[in-house]
C-alpha cells in the first residue's frame, strides 16, 4: 500500500469573529439548519451532496437529503486492508458526536487491492460483529474509473476538494449546509487532532 502523508489540509475558509479573522484548517463558515427530509430544487442546486440517493447495506435507497443540517464524515471503506482497524475509530467518534448531529457514511468499494470481495452482507456480518459498528453501512459501489459512482464523481470532480480517491478509507467532512469542507488522506486516524478539531467546529458552528 502506497505510503500516505498525515499533513494537514491547506486552509480553505475563514470565519470573522469581532474584528478579526481566524483562518479554520479545512473549514469554511457553517450554517445551522434544521434537518428536513423535503428539498427544493434550489436546496440541492445550492447543497449537491442533498440529492444523491444509494442504497444502504441490505439494498433500502437512502436518499442523503435525509441528512441535512447533520454534519457528516463520508469514508470508502474496506474489509481486508491495513486501514480497516479504522472502523474502530470511525465508531468511536461516531458515538462520541452523535447527539450533536453527527453521522458517519460507510461506502464499501473493492476498488483497492481487492480489499473488499465480499456481497453486501458478508461485509455487514463482518463490520457488525468485528466491530459492533451502528453507523449508516451503504450497498458496495466504485469510487474510482469507469464505474465511479455518481456521489464520488461530484466528491473528487466538482466539490471544493477535487482530486481522486488514492486508497481505502479517504475521508471527507461535510457541514450542515451539504459543503464539502475537508479531506483527509486514508492513513489518518479518524481521532486525530486535526479530524476531531475540525468535527467539533462543525458541530458548534451555526
Amino acid at each position: 500500500m502506497p505510503n500516505y502523508s498525515r499533513t494537514l489540509l491547506p486552509l480553505s475558509g475563514v470565519v470573522l469573529l469581532g474584528l478579526g479573522l481566524i483562518a479554520f484548517s479545512t473549514s469554511n463558515t457553517y450554517a445551522n439548519q434544521k434537518q428536513s427530509t423535503a428539498l427544493s430544487r434550489t436546496d440541492v442546486a445550492a447543497a449537491p451532496l442533498y440529492g444523491f440517493r444509494l442504497p444502504d447495506i441490505d439494498g433500502r435507497p437512502i436518499d442523503l437529503k435525509t441528512f441535512k443540517g447533520k454534519v457528516l464524515l463520508i469514508v470508502n471503506t474496506a474489509s481486508m486492508c491495513g486501514n480497516t482497524p479504522q472502523y474502530a475509530g470511525l465508531q468511536e467518534i461516531y458515538e462520541r458526536y452523535q447527539e450533536q448531529g453527527f453521522e458517519v457514511l460507510a461506502f464499501p468499494a473493492n476498488d483497492f487491492g481487492q480489499q473488499e470481495p465480499g456481497t453486501n452482507q458478508e461485509i455487514k456480518g463482518f463490520c457488525y460483529t468485528k466491530y459492533s459498528v451502528s453507523f449508516p453501512l451503504f450497498s458496495k459501489i466504485s469510487v474510482v474509473g469507469k464505474d465511479k459512482h455518481p456521489l464520488y464523481r461530484y466528491l473528487t470532480e466538482q466539490s471544493a476538494f477535487p482530486g481522486r480517491v488514492t486508497w481505502n478509507f479517504q475521508k471527507y467532512l461535510v457541514d450542515r449546509s451539504g459543503n464539502v469542507i475537508g479531506k483527509y488522506d486514508p492513513g489518518m486516524n479518524p481521532l486525530s487532532p486535526a479530524i476531531l478539531t475540525d468535527v467539533e467546529r462543525a458541530l458548534a458552528a451555526s
